[in-house]
């Protein structure tokens, strides 16, 4: 069984990829890359009709030395990833953050319903080391994941036994990574192996310390953007026959002081910002995920392969405020997350069907407390962030058929039903301060038509197009949250609101050569009734009190390409390019007129170019420049968040990388970066700090 396995595998070298929902083994063939998010099942990515990209643990440990799950995504196309603090780092995709954008950890739901509007730091919370990939496919997809999936859909795959080197059965490896910008230290060990012939053994643990960033020449450094983490994973793998498996999974992350220092008195004084007036604002995060998964292939009965599983999710967060000696407040929730899925893979008469079904039940405990100089407490408010004893439910019943159409013409329809209830047991009235119960219940159907055509016979040009739906529910942080927004303002709680819905149509082209890869694509988004902050008039505590309706209609549209091409056996050239334009009705004033802007933070026309030198087999050296325009197209919200975004918009910046990475014997890789090698100030348009200055890395592997 096991043992068989690893035999075929190794000795036949090829890779073996991950599928959606676990750790599936899968054969890969040779310079192949393979993708599950896109469609459910593992296919090549040529052949999966949506913008798709896949990060392997080799560039996320070594290639990219990344620092974090966010920060992974950074060169990807229509990616912008917006840090409000060093240790909060939430991407646009495709013109959307936070909510409306799903993230999955093997199949399962990050996403919970206290997710905050604007960018949130959740992402962060997922060690990026403990990840065999990452997938991301961009645009709405609603239709296989629900709520949520509209700018784009993140699946991070963990390691497990299909990591493990050919010829091996036990494998420990360990990982360090130092960046001086940041005088940060993180480092991993791990070990993967065989127990018995049946059962698999995969153990993490990840130590991050990171000091304060340096910014560039200018800026220097800037204070109380340290802050530590420590994660563990654990995994066992139990293998019934060579086609169908048990996986239990655990997964833990505390991320411990960590400092959001625009609204502070230490905020970065650059280029006109305003620096707060609070004395401290510090978050400490904590999740720990725990998963049962069952998972067969190759089945003779009604289904092909059949895969169900249960999990647990505890995310906690806590943020001690300090605004003046007598006005000091500690507030945080826990959110108890219950998951269950069943998914089937059949073929038919009438295509290849996949189908099942999504269950997610929330428990929230939500609190706030105030106290006075001494530290003895003032009080207790009815609700934290969002509010107090609450629950909120997910269904989703989903169905997708592929369809050959003619010999290089195929098309994939899928459609899903949502149902979303929320109950809020102890919510503060903002007008009366009394305690009020806010809850609601709605449903959706939604769904897309992919097409994809072959335009040569060796399916190494392919064209797709598409029209998907996607949608978003009201969660309890759009109906409940009582907690500060944006510089200087407190959102409260909104009571009535109903479902957000969009439709994206897009089009590309993919390629594939002995030379060349390749994605091109087009999008437009139509956006109608979408969630939007709106000013009331009225002050609390000294803040602008906003809340929110369904005002916002408008659009989200981009031109998006990535590609590599190969100029000769030793050098390959490859690049990036993003544009983007957009408008959505918002509530400027406290007037009740709608008047259409640019979308919050439009990620500014961005483009990377370099060239990689592959010298032999066990070295390569790369330089790149990237190039971001002026983020000066503001909303009236962008233009008065004036702690996070200069007067005029964010500049733009040009950064000069170089990387270099050597094998010197088959157990040990290292990689050696100076990134923004001119030392120049920047920051990530809408972000609360400046990106590091003039950076050394450096990241080992080995593996004994």
């Amino acid at each position: 069984m096991l043992d068989s396995r690893f035999g075929l595998a190794c000795g036949a070298g090829i890779t073996v990829a991950g599928v959606l929902l676990s750790c599936a083994v899968y054969a890969e063939p040779t310079n192949t890359t393979v993708v599950v998010t896109a469609t459910r099942d593992a296919r090549n990515l040529q052949d999966a009709p949506y913008a798709t990209s896949v990060l392997s643990s080799d560039v996320l440990r070594l290639e990219k030395a990344v620092r974090t799950v966010p920060e992974a995504l950074g060169d990807e196309p229509s990616t912008m990833v917006q840090k409000t603090a060093h240790g909060q780092g939430s991407p646009y995709i495709r013109g959307f953050t936070s909510q409306r954008n799903l993230f999955m950890v093997d199949g399962v739901r990050l996403n919970n319903s206290v997710f905050r509007e604007g960018p949130n730091q959740y992402w962060n919370t997922v060690d990026a080391m403990s990840l065999d990939r990452i997938e991301l496919v961009r645009g709405p997809f609603s239709s296989l994941y629900g709520s949520d999936a509209v700018g784009g859909t993140v699946n991070a795959l963990t390691r497990g036994v299909r990591d493990i080197r050919p010829g091996s059965t036990w494998d420990r490896t360990l990982n360090y990574r130092y960046s001086s910008a940041e005088d940060s230290h993180v480092a991993r060990a791990e070990s993967i192996g065989q127990l018995t012939g049946d059962l698999a053994l995969t153990l993490g643990t990840t130590f991050k310390e990171f000091g304060d960033v340096e910014g560039g020449k200018e800026v220097g450094t800037q204070p109380f953007t340290a802050y530590d983490e420590q994660d563990w994973d654990a995994k066992l793998e139990y293998f019934l026959t060579d086609d169908s498996f048990f996986v239990l999974a655990h997964q833990s992350a505390s991320v411990d002081d960590a400092w959001r220092t625009h609204k502070t008195i230490y905020g970065t004084d650059w280029e006109g910002l305003s620096v707060g007036s609070e004395l401290r604002r510090v978050l400490d995060q904590a999740r720990e995920l725990t998963t049962l998964q069952y998972h067969q292939f190759n089945g003779d009965g009604f289904a092909e392969e059949i895969h169900a599983g249960v999990s647990h999710q505890l995310q906690s967060e806590e943020r001690d405020r300090l605004r003046s000696g007598d006005r000091h407040d500690v507030q945080g929730f826990d959110v108890h997350t219950y998951g269950a899925f069943v998914s089937f893979k059949s073929p038919s008469v009438i295509g290849d069907l996949i189908y099942g079904a999504e269950f997610y039940h929330d428990e929230v405990d939500s609190f706030k407390n105030s106290y006075n100089p001494d530290g003895s407490l003032k009080s207790s408010a009815i609700q934290g962030p969002v509010g107090d004893d609450a629950t909120y439910d997910t269904l989703g019943i989903y169905v997708q058929d592929e369809l050959p159409l003619a010999e290089r013409l195929s098309l994939i329809l899928g459609g899903r039903y949502e149902y979303a209830e929320a109950e809020a047991n102890e919510v503060e009235d903002p007008v009366t301060g009394e305690q009020i119960v806010v809850g609601g219940d709605w449903d959706a159907v939604v769904g897309s038509a992919r097409l994809l055509y072959a335009l040569n016979a060796e399916r190494s040009w392919n064209a797709f197009a598409g029209i998907s739906q996607g949608f978003r529910a009201p969660n309890l942080s759009d109906l409940t949250r009582l907690d500060s927004a944006r510089t200087d303002e407190i959102e409260t709680p909104s009571p009535d609101l109903d479902p957000e819905d969009f439709v994206s149509y897009e089009i590309g082209v993919k390629a594939d050569t002995a030379r060349a890869s390749a994605q091109l694509a087009f999008f437009h988004t139509e956006i109608d009734g979408m969630i939007v902050r709106t000013p009331t008039g009225r002050m609390i505590d000294d803040d602008f009190e906003v809340t929110k309706k369904n005002g916002g209609d408008g659009f989200v549209q981009g031109l998006e390409f990535d590609a590599r091409y190969r100029l000769c056996d030793a050098l390959t050239v490859f690049g990036v390019f993003t544009w983007m334009d957009g408008e959505l009705d918002t509530y400027p004033t406290s007037d009740s007129e709608l008047v259409s802007e640019t979308i919050d933070r439009l990620m500014p026309p961005t483009g990377k170019l370099g060239l990689r030198w592959d010298i032999g087999a066990r070295t390569w050296v790369e330089g790149a420049c990237t190039v971001a325009g002026a983020g000066d197209k503001l909303s009236t919200r962008d233009r008065s968040d004036t702690s996070r975004i200069p007067p005029g918009g964010t500049p733009g910046y040009t950064v000069y990388d170089v990387r270099a990475g050597w094998t010197p014997c088959d157990h040990m890789t290292l990689s050696l970066a100076v990134e923004n090698i001119t030392d120049e100030d920047y920051r990530v348009h809408g972000s609360g700090l400046n990106e590091p200055g003039q950076n050394l890395v450096l990241a080992m592997q080995t593996s004994f």
